[in-house]
């Protein structure tokens, strides 16, 4: 909706938006729940002075508002009687003592399980493909540090026929065959989240609660100077909405900032829960630094980093199952606490330096968490030829292992989003030969989480040609493109080093050193996309080290964030990574785009359609693989 054409307007607390004379009407009849998520308001639009003899409403103060072009007219009910409607439409633990056993949530949704069984037709399979640097080696060449790229891309959404029309704009007749999920919220309340903070995450978690489905299951955990689960993990039915919306609605700020004891409530619900969704993650959002166990002391080389591992219960830390997503809120955030405790977890870290930017943040995430079409994934590489060894493998913060003399490596990838793609590369030597050789053999193995099938990809081989004398050859570009995200992410690493001990300029020197390289490579030469955005990403890297204020203020976290980014080869929120205009759109799946594209409509300024967001993974035409 938007003001105009002698229509006032009045946004509830909830988020949502009437038409002024509509929504006073319904309130003279006595309804104090907003009409579309049955929140309870504390704040109600009243007509007109004369309404205050009305039965229901006794005496009241009328305050009348006037903001960004909307009138707000609101009553507060007296204390007692709005303290009296929350207690009838709030669950009793709410107000009561905590269980000293997390193991009340709510059985799952078995009948949609069953559906989803039934999904019709054979899914798709995860796609890999090889690259080798060169097709072709000279039989006299003895190479050392060949580079091989293992391509990785996970299948699409799988899409049902539906009898019932979705609720959700635009669909009537797909719906989305996917995996549920158990989500946990853990969410800074202090005293500092007071104000125009609390109430957009307030709207980010209004969004974030609509577009779950009722087979997810959602628990809220707030954490100030302590911490509180304020509901179990329960459906996300029209009743769990409610009740969570009802939940979300009550959050009030106060106190300090106590991280640790919110993640260890956070991480309770998921240890102690009777029943497990497929799929599970915890969002952990703070603005502050922790006031009580783990802020980081000093600055620059002087910092203290505290061991974040005791934090996450070892059934968790040993399992690739849950994740924690991290976002850091404004300037004050610890950003070196969010990210440790995201990649400790295999969580994502996102910096949401513009209190604008909140709802885009959650719903690039969880547009990724809703849609994990693959489980446990896990690439094996056996070299083929008995002269062939393989080399340390760089797979990012991806766990991986060399066995067998060093002819045989594994890497652990995990869960992948729909249409979510992985690179690797991996560098062996190549021996003399006289024909054709076999380097290597690469198999890819994952679960499917939905039917909860184990699939066994056919294994693929990586071949060599050997003719007596190679004239000339182009090296893969896919190669070429992989080897410069590597190359730039180290130099982010290196870069940020520097600067943590107080050499900016070294810092902005390593990056410029990297955007000349970067600018002379060959998928740079042919404009792929990625590389475009690597030099985008390191420009912008430069400009937060400019000095040491600007670097305290959003360069670390800005850093940071990129790291966990190219890390996890997974999209994170930073600067303006989801907006459409900007090229930092590494690792956004159509999934993401179309939450976000949700999110951006939603705002209550006017928007401009953002500009369609092209893939800077593939390019549009590939040489035919291996």
């Amino acid at each position: 909706m938007k003001a105009g054409d002698g229509h006032a307007l009045f946004t509830a607390e909830c988020s949502h938006t009437f038409h002024f004379h509509c929504i006073t009407a319904n309130v003279n009849h006595g309804n104090y729940v907003c009409p579309l998520c049955k929140a309870t308001w504390k704040e109600i639009p009243l007509q007109a002075p004369q309404a205050l003899g009305h039965p229901h409403h006794g005496r009241a103060r009328v305050n009348p508002v006037v903001e960004d072009g909307r009138m707000h007219v609101v009553r507060r009910l007296p204390r007692a009687a709005s303290a009296n409607r929350r207690r009838n439409h709030f669950p009793s633990y709410f107000y009561g003592s905590e269980p000293s056993s997390f193991n009340d949530d709510e059985p799952l949704d078995l009948q949609s399980a069953a559906a989803r069984d039934l999904r019709q037709g054979r899914p798709e399979m995860v796609e890999v493909e090889i690259h080798p640097e060169f097709s072709a080696i000279a039989q006299s060449d003895c190479l050392e540090n060949f580079a091989v790229l293992m391509h990785v891309k996970a299948p699409h959404a799988t899409m049902n026929q539906s009898p019932r029309s979705n609720l959700t704009a635009g669909s009537t007749v797909l719906q989305n065959v996917r995996a549920p999920v158990d989500l946990v919220t853990v969410l800074d309340v202090s005293g500092s989240m007071a104000g125009t903070k609390l109430a957009l995450l307030k709207r980010a978690l209004s969004f974030l609660i609509q577009n779950l489905g009722p087979s997810d299951r959602l628990s809220v955990v707030a954490f100030s100077s302590t911490a509180r689960r304020l509901i179990p993990l329960c459906r996300m039915s029209d009743s769990g909405r409610r009740q969570a919306l009802q939940a979300v609605n009550s959050l009030v700020s106060s106190g300090g900032t106590n991280i640790a004891e919110g993640l260890k409530k956070g991480f309770k619900v998921i240890e102690e829960r009777r029943e497990r969704n497929p799929v599970c993650s915890i969002l952990l959002l703070t603005d502050g630094q922790d006031t009580y166990t783990l802020s980081s002391s000093g600055s620059g080389a002087q910092r203290s980093q505290p061991d974040y591992k005791v934090l996450v219960p070892s059934s968790i830390l040993s399992s690739t199952a849950v994740s924690v997503h991290s976002f850091g809120f404004g300037a004050d955030h610890d950003s070196a606490v969010m990210h440790a405790i995201a990649e400790i977890s295999g969580g994502t870290f996102s910096f949401i330096e513009s209190e604008g930017v909140l709802q885009d943040a959650f719903a690039q995430c969880i547009g990724g968490i809703l849609s994990v079409v693959v489980q446990e994934l896990r690439l094996g590489v056996e070299c083929a030829h008995p002269g062939v060894r393989l080399a340390p493998i760089n797979s990012g913060s991806y766990r991986n292992q060399l066995l067998n003399d060093a002819r045989t490596g594994f890497i652990y990838v995990g869960d992948l989003y729909a249409d979510e793609e992985r690179d690797f590369l991996v560098s062996v030597n190549v021996p003399f030969a006289i024909e054709e050789i076999v380097l290597l053999k690469v198999a890819c193995v994952y679960k499917d989480p939905v039917s909860k099938d184990t699939v066994h990809l056919p294994i693929r081989e990586v071949r060599i040609q050997r003719p007596q004398v190679v004239s000339s050859q182009t090296p893969s570009i896919e190669v070429d493109r992989e080897r410069n995200r590597v190359q730039a992410a180290e130099a982010m690493s290196n870069a940020r080093a520097a600067a943590e001990r107080g050499f900016l300029s070294d810092a902005v020197s390593i990056l410029e050193e990297r955007r000349r390289i970067l600018s002379e490579s060959l998928a740079a030469r042919a404009s792929d996309r990625l590389s475009l955005a690597l030099d985008a990403e390191l420009r912008e890297m430069q400009e937060r080290m400019a000095s040491r204020q600007r670097y305290e203020d959003s360069g670390r976290a800005y850093v940071l964030s990129g790291l966990s980014s190219h890390s996890w080869q997974r999209a994170t929120a930073r600067g303006d990574s989801t907006d459409g205009s900007s090229l930092l759109h590494s690792y956004q799946t159509p999934s993401m785009v179309e939450m976000l594209h949700r999110s951006q409509t939603l705002r209550d300024s006017p928007r401009r359609p953002a500009p369609p967001i092209q893939p800077t993974r593939s390019f549009p035409s590939r040489p035919r693989p291996i």
